[in-house]
């Protein structure tokens, strides 16, 4: 049989086969955060080949689209199962959705395919966390942060240098075919290594609350992404969207309240720091998909980067939030204060966007390197903290939701900051090149996705011109956008209390039994 332990027993050694567990999570991990990376790198190419740019932000949002409304279910479903059931189901779908978006023939499947891959992704993430979640308690959790940054320099410094790599040499469709050798080997580990207690629950899932929730992100998300451009902000069916949107979000909040195993039990938000954390996960998930999304489109338009070098060119944000992570994550764990990383983090983030935009068809490489450094810092300090603040400020019990909710709320940023932003930077790119180049800017607008830095060469020099004031005019207002957004994670980070954070020996007790709530220790299961 196992030997079943608390992990606060042995903080300074932990079982050799936990740590071979952690090793293949870490894996599982890096499939999540590397088919981001690469297919974020590759996105102007892959819209290129199938569509034109108004569809840009569909690709992305129906990924997240599908990954929020699945995220809540993955936890509930490894709360009541099993973990490993349920995480290893999500690997699968995820590997199904990769291969079915690497054969799409046009946009439509695409977007189609790519919601089938935001489904299983939905189980991807949350699930890696409430494992972490269970096994190791919030203060040593840091002695592991050296793993998780290591994934994050893989993926984030190896994502776009690979995406930009297979785009340019072996086409896009290999951007997602990537995914199927590593999620195998990500199944296999899992499958052999990791053995947690097994559940088995009487209770049902809360599929009337799923589909409030499903269909009240829907709404609001198609509301964010055809006003102004499919449809006007007060057209009849906008205001029908919002309509349902909030109804079903009221009754969503309503339903949680009497359902038997609510998808979101409401009780974890009386915790100061958790709502504060799903905040700051939120802004922090609005401005970072943003950031991937645009700034590629900005140097392979504007600075006339290709597809590879515009993923080395991404390095300097990507490796300042991977130092800072890891300085964040080490700092935290000596010292168990936690409550400075987010007022800097925050800080940092609004001047970073600030600077981004302000980046015009003059600005060059170094300059704008600099200025990505300096969001890749504020976003470096936020990564970590916010999962582990809030996975401290529930008990044992509610650590699958606690960690689906705080995914989820990081994910709907994503949505919306794709949504919002992909809208403003479309209409200002209409506008520009309306203004610019008239008849003609109008017909490159409606292609412009095909554009990449060799066949913008070809175009005479006045539409070049116009197209690259437009683009960059564009992102002007997107970054703007997330700069205004940001301010509202630091007014969040400004009310965070620091909380003891739990499995560090002798402790106070917390002055607000809510966000301090006692907790049963977590458990290590020797494999």
């Amino acid at each position: 049989m196992a030997d079943i332990r608390p992990a606060e027993t042995e903080p300074e050694k932990q079982p050799k086969s936990v740590r071979v567990v952690l090793l293949a999570l870490m894996i599982t991990m890096m499939l999540a955060m590397l088919d981001n990376m690469i297919v974020g790198t590759a996105m102007p190419t892959i819209v290129g080949d199938l569509g034109g740019l108004e569809h840009l932000s569909w690709v992305v949002t129906a990924y997240t689209l599908a990954t929020a409304a699945s995220t809540p279910i993955w936890g509930k479903l490894g709360d009541m199962y099993g973990r490993k059931g349920a995480f290893m189901a999500s690997i699968v779908i995820f590997l199904i959705g990769s291969a079915l978006s690497g054969m799409a023939q046009n946009m439509g499947e695409l977007i189609g395919f790519r919601a089938v891959q935001g489904l299983g992704a939905g189980g991807l993430m949350v699930g890696v966390m409430a494992i972490i979640g269970d096994l190791i308690p919030p203060r040593e959790r840091g002695k592991y942060q050296g793993m998780m940054a290591g994934v994050m320099a893989l993926a984030m410094i190896g994502g776009p240098l690979v995406g930009g790599t297979i785009t340019d040499n072996w086409g896009w469709r290999w951007s997602f075919y990537i995914n199927l050798p590593l999620g195998v080997v990500s199944l296999g580990l899992i499958s052999a290594v990791l053995h947690l207690p097994r559940k088995r629950s009487q209770a049902r899932i809360d599929y009337l609350g799923a589909t409030l929730l499903t269909v009240g992100i829907t709404s609001i998300v198609l509301v964010t992404t055809w006003g102004g451009t499919e449809y006007a902000w007060t057209s009849a069916r906008i205001m029908e969207l919002i309509g349902i949107g909030v109804a079903s979000l009221i009754g969503f909040v309503f339903w949680q309240t009497r359902a038997a195993e609510p998808i979101v039990p409401l009780h974890i938000f009386r915790s100061r720091n958790f709502t504060l954390m799903s905040l700051i996960g939120f802004i922090t998930g609005f401005v970072m998909f943003g950031a991937t999304l645009f700034l590629p489109l900005y140097q392979q338009s504007v600075q006339g980067a290709s597809a590879t070098n515009s993923g080395l060119l991404l390095l300097p944000m990507l490796g300042a939030m991977l130092v800072t992570s890891m300085v964040a994550g080490r700092v935290t764990t000596n010292t168990g204060k936690y409550k400075v990383f987010p007022l800097v983090g925050s800080v940092l983030m609004v001047i970073g966007l600030y600077l981004l935009s302000t980046m015009d068809t003059g600005t060059s490489r170094f300059t704008s390197g600099v200025f990505m450094a300096v969001v890749g810092l504020g976003m470096g300090c936020l990564m970590q903290i916010t999962m582990l603040v809030a996975q401290n400020s529930v008990e044992m019990k509610d650590m699958g939701v606690a960690s689906s909710s705080t995914t989820l709320f990081r994910t709907l940023g994503s949505s919306f900051g794709v949504a919002i932003m992909g809208a403003l930077f479309n209409n200002r790119v209409q506008d520009v090149m309306s203004e610019r180049a008239g008849a003609l800017g109008s017909k490159i607008t409606e292609q412009s996705a095909q554009l990449d830095a060799a066949s913008l060469a070809k175009l005479p020099e006045a539409a070049r011109e116009a197209y690259q004031h437009a683009v960059s005019s564009g992102t002007h207002s997107a970054f703007l956008l997330g700069a205004v957004v940001a301010v509202a994670a630091l007014a969040a980070a400004v009310f965070v209390k620091e909380v003891p954070l739990k499995g560090a020996g002798p402790q106070k007790p917390a002055d607000d039994s809510t966000d301090g709530a006692a907790a049963a220790p977590p458990v290590v299961e020797a494999v």
